[in-house]
Order: structure tokens, then sequence, then C-alpha cells
């Protein structure tokens, strides 16, 4: 008796083929004078929460 479950076994080149019509051909490798250096930011906290209004619109409360 087989198992329902069981993977089908392929060979390498099957795989490989299977690989490159599941994703397409990789993106062109990018060369280190491509790249460039990122500066981490805080994100935008949206200014002053010292309007109760406002508080109320981001958590949710009833006015």
């Amino acid at each position: 008796m087989t198992d329902a479950h069981a993977a089908p076994l392929f060979s390498d080149d099957e795989y490989a083929f299977l690989r490159h019509i599941r994703f397409g051909e990789l993106p062109p490798t990018v060369r280190p004078e491509e790249r460039v250096a990122l500066t981490e930011t805080d994100p935008d906290r949206g200014g002053p929460l010292d309007y109760p209004e406002r508080w109320d619109l981001r958590h949710g409360g009833a006015a």
C-alpha cells in the first residue's frame, strides 16, 4: 500500500525546472559599487497628543 501523503521523488534537474517554473529568473546580482548605505530613522508619531479629540480618534474612543 502506498502512502497518499508521500512526496513525489524528482531528480535535481526536475527540481530545478520546477523552481524555475514557480519563481522564474533570479534578479541580477547587485554589485558592491551599486549599493547604498541606509540610515534608520524613527517613525513619525503623528505630532503632539495634547488634544483629547485626537487621542479619542487614535484609540477608538467616542467623542
